[in-house]
């Protein structure tokens, strides 16, 4: 939402695309958000509701700011272009923070989208030299390639990792054996075999 404040006329003239693809993703992003909603519950749906109102508090909160405090479309774009850098190599960088030595949770598809959104993005910002979209790509570009430089490098460990996990899911431990006092049989124990 902070890319499409940053486009409008009042903020940085001659943005037009700037605009049309944050409506469209903006427009995606609320379907798949109505979409969780309708089928959360409970403590998950009020967080994402208060993650969204925070968000929506916070960008209008900037725009009223900015469109009242700031005279001239150069000291706009240059406050809220500033707050997109950071926001936008955040996202960037989220996927890191879910990488251990194992890539199970980091999909090697996201990093590759990644790499691509940052490039396609820094190119369109060379283009118009616009330093506040040249900033955060380039350096989602580095993240992106640290990202699938860290999937090689960490794939076969995962593959041993997951592999090993399975190993030990069709293992019975001892803790799940129970002797049935009157025939002396072993059997897993658990609800299903009516032992509690």
């Amino acid at each position: 939402m902070m890319w499409l404040l940053y486009g409008l006329p009042a903020v940085t003239p001659h943005n037009m695309l700037i605009i049309t693809i944050n409506v469209i993703g903006i427009t995606i992003e609320l379907h798949y958000i109505a979409l969780f909603l309708a089928y959360s519950v409970g403590a998950a749906r009020r967080r994402v509701l208060l993650i969204l109102v925070a968000e929506v508090a916070f960008v209008a909160a900037v725009a009223a700011l900015v469109l009242n405090l700031s005279r001239t479309p150069t000291h706009r774009s240059m406050v809220v272009g500033i707050l997109c850098v950071f926001f936008e190599a955040g996202m960037y960088a989220a996927p890191l923070s879910v990488m251990t030595e194992s890539v199970e949770y980091m999909p090697l598809f996201l990093s590759l989208a990644s790499l691509a959104c940052g490039i396609s993005w820094t190119a369109y910002a060379l283009i118009k030299f616009d330093i506040y979209i040249t900033i955060p790509n380039v350096l989602g570009i580095m993240f992106a390639v640290g990202q699938v430089i860290l999937y090689a490098i960490y794939y076969k460990s995962t593959q041993k990792i997951l592999e090993a996990r399975k190993g030990k899911a069709d293992q019975i431990s001892m803790a799940e054996v129970v002797i049935d006092g009157k025939n002396g049989n072993a059997t897993r124990s658990g609800a299903g075999n009516g032992h509690y």
